[in-house]
């Protein structure tokens, strides 16, 4: 969503790996497309990072499909991150570049054959960066994986659809360049991952918020098949049909491209050459919103269709949402942080994207301010929430495959300084532990912190090993078959009660 995928402290937001130290070595030269290149190596952790997957999307390449990575001569030290993706988020601090397309790649000495992870990041579309330390993968690949992590065009660069760019593709498409990138960084994957002691045969697509909404597409183009053979959502998805309102992020090809024209025109550029002689910081300016859109190549209709006609990358799944993800998404979703008894049936109707039920209303009611507030927080988290389990309905009732949900409400150790977006269990909470590096965050953790940061890692990579969300030791996750016992709840002790799910169904079923 557009939002921060990260609701650490201001340290999780430098650009420094946890393995870039004093006794870190290099090592051997590896063969991947374009040449050679050296990384470090840490104890039993080898990490490479910086490696390009395709060429710099720069001049003439701006808003075009991804190219071939342009080869090098000797060995290319891949010891330090690239820039983040040229974006206006100004939460990432570190430098940004248009030449960003690069990723990252961890893997335990002596690997073979190991399970791969590839981690889409969050940000909205509009901002992020794989090199965020709490995305730094040496814990997680300790549990045995490979680990990779993938940069993508964001913003106006990654999300910009225009006549001109149309015609220049030979698939008459533009748009959706940085889900083309991710395309890229799998078919790089593929190719490469087997000399890092991956299996290019087990690989998982990962991501939260925006890249759980990349998964969810990648899912469903065509152009995935064959690229993965698992995938895991968390809170974020696009299952909904293309009439769901302005907040469900797909666009017609025909809006996108006039909304690039009128852009274009209010930028004074008359031509995509024009265009493409602007400055990245004066395309920054205006206020752009990135949305995916059905462009006939990359996605033909919206996922839900996708689904009901078998025409899906039919992989297992798995996705969940947090109990607390309300309150930091409203006023993202929604455009205001002003939710009043006056304004509250205009907010429900414009999150849903229709008029709302008169049972719904009584179960988010707003008759005063402070109910309208707590409402629509509350209404956020479980129309969040049922987007995810809407989609793992879709797979329950369309594909082959076995689908499993999530409902994180574990609250973490308070943090030490004043926490303003994803505090308790809000968006994003989850990642520190799937990534098991709760070490960069300086909290008071607990011991079931920690054996939860365990217990998710393993069972990610449990996911990733074998389809099934399993590990010796972990407890039993049911298959979920549409009823909310089939949601495994992690954490909470039942204080949050899962929503009844059957209120947001009636403009689907």
């Amino acid at each position: 969503m557009r939002c921060r995928a990260i609701p650490l402290a201001a340290a999780c937001l430098a650009a420094v790996s946890a393995v870039a130290c004093h006794a870190a070595q290099p090592t051997g030269p590896i063969q991947v497309t374009g040449g050679e290149i050296a990384g470090l190596q840490t104890g039993a952790m080898k990490t490479w990072l910086g490696i390009p997957f395709a060429a710099p999307p720069v001049g003439s390449l701006r808003w075009r499909a991804p190219q071939p990575v342009v080869p090098w001569q000797g060995i290319r030290q891949a010891r330090s991150f690239s820039a983040a993706c040229a974006q206006a988020a100004e939460w990432i601090t570190q430098p940004k570049s248009e030449d960003c397309l690069y990723l990252n790649v961890w893997a335990p000495d002596q690997a073979a054959k190991l399970p791969v992870l590839v981690w889409l990041h969050g940000g909205g579309f509009y901002g992020g960066t794989a090199a965020q330390p709490l995305y730094d993968g040496a814990n997680l690949a300790r549990h045995g994986a490979v680990v990779v992590t993938v940069n993508y065009r964001l913003g106006i660069f990654g999300f910009f659809a225009h006549p001109e760019l149309t015609a220049e593709s030979r698939h008459r498409a533009s748009g959706n360049q940085g889900i083309l990138d991710q395309i890229a960084a799998l078919r790089w994957v593929k190719d490469n991952i087997a000399a890092f002691g991956g299996d290019p045969d087990r690989v998982t697509i990962m991501g939260e918020s925006a890249g759980g909404e990349s998964v969810a597409i990648l899912v469903a183009s065509p152009l995935g098949k064959g690229l993965f053979q698992r995938a895991i959502a968390q809170s974020g998805n696009d299952g909904l049909p293309m009439d769901a309102g302005e907040n469900h992020r797909f666009a017609s090809k025909a809006a996108a491209e006039g909304k690039g024209l009128a852009f274009a025109t209010a930028a004074g550029a008359g031509s995509l050459a024009a265009l493409r002689a602007m400055p990245a910081e004066a395309l920054q300016k205006p206020a752009w919103l990135p949305r995916t859109l059905v462009d006939g190549h990359l996605l033909r209709e919206d996922l839900a269709a996708t689904y009901r006609a078998h025409r899906h990358n039919d992989v297992p799944l798995l996705v969940g949402w947090n109990a607390e993800e309300g309150k930091d998404l409203a006023p993202e979703i929604l455009g205001t942080d002003r939710f009043t008894a006056a304004n509250h049936r205009d907010l429900v109707s414009n999150l849903l994207g229709h008029a709302p039920s008169t049972a719904l209303l009584a179960a988010y009611p707003g008759a005063t301010d402070a109910q309208a507030r707590a409402s629509i927080d509350r209404l956020t988290n479980d129309w969040w929430g049922w987007r995810m389990v809407h989609w793992a309905g879709l797979q329950a009732r369309h594909g082959r495959s076995p689908s499993y949900a999530y409902f994180f409400a574990h609250r973490p150790a308070q943090p030490s300084t004043p926490c303003g977006y994803g505090c308790g269990a809000g968006h994003g909470a989850e990642i520190q532990y799937v990534f098991d590096n709760l070490h960069l965050d300086p909290r008071a953790w607990t011991a079931a912190d920690r054996q939860l940061a365990t217990r998710l890692a393993e069972t990610w990579v449990g996911f990733a090993r074998t389809g099934k969300p399993e590990g010796k030791g972990l407890p039993p996750w049911p298959v979920f078959d549409g009823s909310n016992a089939s949601i495994l709840r992690i954490g909470g002790d039942g204080a949050v009660p899962l929503p009844d799910f059957s209120l947001f169904t009636q403009r689907l079923e």
